[in-house]
């Protein structure tokens, strides 16, 4: 016995599709608020990777969060969402316990969204340390900041594109960098930074001048326009730039070594903070 097959009906063979990539969605909440005069921890809530470490601050300094982010750093289709909020008459210092890390991505962004809230008379400073772009890294990043009537807000990010110290060249990826801070429910300032394709060429170009590192840090405050001439003297003398837009303070520096600029902002923030140093140069 035989069986006849026409040719429109022999089916390809089915293959199974290719398992998806496990990413992470990491979130992290932190609420500080005043009672009695004495700021402290009044809500966390962290998700993994996100961790928050409690490291005992020195006397008479505000509460102090060190983030961790368990996975080691950030792939492609990874999420982290950070929010921090001081209630009124409080403060608190908010850093990191080391660079991130954004590896070469197969598509998607790696995505890290940051909210920041400081009530009336409060004052937050957000201190983090680096962000490492690997080649081939794609990062959506933003930072939102909202600052009440007679807050104080201290920011800080820094990109580092490649791995310079083994000798790695950013040369591809994607970046998507944005700021945008409110106070007393005014936006007063809004910064975009977008870069595709050919980072290298650009980074190379008129603009970037061969850096391979960057750093933006603002200052909100009632005393803004008071420290704005301190801003720009170290501003100045370490191949960077200061400006004082809607009340908003803000320096950024430019360097082809990335060490440069994080000493350079190690320099900024130390003379605008109360306390004179930072919580990851203590």
């Amino acid at each position: 016995m035989s069986v006849a097959t026409l040719w429109h009906e022999a089916k390809p063979p089915v293959r199974p599709a290719p398992p998806p990539h496990q990413r992470a969605a990491g979130r992290l909440g932190l609420t500080f608020a005043c009672s009695g005069g004495v700021s402290t921890l009044a809500d966390l809530d962290q998700h993994s990777p996100c961790r928050a470490l409690f490291p005992r601050p020195p006397a008479a300094a505000p509460p102090l969060a060190v983030l961790v982010n368990t996975a080691g750093g950030l792939a492609g289709g990874d999420t982290i969402a950070v929010s921090v909020s001081v209630a009124a008459d409080a403060s608190a210092t908010v850093t990191s316990q080391a660079a991130e890390k954004i590896y070469r991505s197969l598509g998607p962004h790696a995505r890290v969204e940051t909210r920041l809230d400081v009530g009336e008379r409060a004052f937050l400073e957000w201190l983090p340390q680096e962000t490492i772009l690997f080649d081939g890294a794609c990062l959506d990043r933003s930072v939102r900041a909202n600052v009440a009537a007679g807050g104080r807000l201290l920011a800080c990010e820094m990109l580092v594109f490649g791995r310079v110290a083994r000798g790695e060249t950013l040369r591809h990826g994607k970046l998507r960098d944005a700021w945008q801070i409110e106070s007393c429910g005014r936006l007063v300032w809004i910064d975009r930074l977008g870069l595709a394709g050919d980072i290298g060429g650009r980074l190379d170009g008129i603009g970037f001048g061969g850096a391979r590192a960057l750093a933006t840090a603002i200052y909100v405050g009632p005393d803004a326009a008071a420290m704005f001439p301190e801003a720009r003297r170290v501003a100045d003398s370490e191949a960077g730039g200061a400006t004082l837009v809607n009340g908003v303070l803000v320096a950024r520096f430019l360097h082809s070594e990335p060490s440069r600029v994080r000493n350079a902002l190690a320099q900024l923030l130390a003379r605008l903070r109360p306390l004179g140093t930072l919580p990851w140069l203590q």
